[in-house]
């Protein structure tokens, strides 16, 4: 879940985040969710051909979806822990943070990246994408950004209050979706900065998916805020979660919105974006 930073870092910059998730990439891998059919199918269907670059793939998640829509995927992360477990799945990856990786000469239809590219400069992550982009080609991030029901995100805010009384931002108190539209008008502005591409569009994918509270509370480690807590605190915020899920019921229905920002490279001779 993003967090606003103190002194205004951008996430990017934060790399001890950025690189906190192989800490447990087998739970990330089980508890993290995965994107709309719909999704790849659409982003596959805009490209050239099936050649894949997934920058920040992690265990594999998106590439392995990808890899079952037909293409092939070469996936890209700066950890190694991360991408043990990928190839453990059948995903081929280079281990790099993605703008200091050598696309060595290789070109791809489509440069995907899957709740990761706000962990990459937006402006050198675009340039390099432009670069291991084959005519046609076409640049495509994109986040699941998720909301409980009213009731919930209301005690969910009163947990996080309790268990972090110091932190600047309660993820819970306005819509979880405005975080996620805001990383997607960086990645917007950082594609029209590289030069390199047609002025971006934005695809959104409305779904749901139910969790049991333990499935909940299996997710809640995995956020990039939560993996970086002192366990006193993580074991308060997940006891706090739990009492939250069972006073209603025990399980929830999770909306979820995957937003999606994408462009083509620019064809040869044409103008670039005013």
């Amino acid at each position: 879940m993003p967090h606003a930073e103190a002194g205004r870092v951008e996430p990017h910059q934060q790399r001890q985040v950025a690189e906190s998730f192989g800490s447990d990439a087998q739970r990330y891998d089980r508890a993290r969710p995965r994107y709309p059919e719909a999704m790849v199918r659409q982003v596959v269907a805009a490209c050239p051909g099936l050649d894949v670059l997934d920058v920040g793939c992690g265990t594999g998640i998106a590439a392995r979806q990808f890899l079952a829509a037909g293409c092939r995927v070469l996936g890209v992360d700066p950890d190694a822990r991360m991408a043990d477990l990928a190839r453990q799945f059948g995903v081929e990856v280079e281990v790099a943070p993605f703008e200091g990786w050598d696309p060595a000469g290789r070109e791809f239809d489509a440069v995907v990246a899957g709740q990761a590219w706000h962990w990459v400069d937006p402006v050198a992550g675009a340039a390099k994408a432009a670069k291991s982009l084959r005519p046609g080609g076409r640049l495509a991030v994109f986040w699941n950004s998720f909301q409980p029901p009213n009731d919930l995100a209301a005690a969910f805010a009163e947990v996080h209050k309790a268990a972090q009384p110091g932190l600047p931002f309660n993820p819970w108190t306005r819509p979880v979706i405005d975080a996620y539209l805001t990383m997607c008008g960086k990645a917007a502005d950082g594609i029209r900065q590289a030069g390199a591409f047609s002025e971006p569009e934005q695809w959104r994918f409305d779904w749901e998916h139910g969790y049991t509270r333990d499935q909940w509370l299996d997710v809640l480690p995995t956020h990039g805020g939560n993996s970086q807590l002192p366990p006193a605190t993580l074991d308060e915020l997940l006891s706090g979660t739990g009492d939250a899920i069972d006073a209603v019921g025990g399980s929830f229905t999770m909306s979820y919105t995957t937003v999606v920002v994408t462009a083509p490279l620019r064809q040869m001779g044409s103008a670039p974006p005013a």
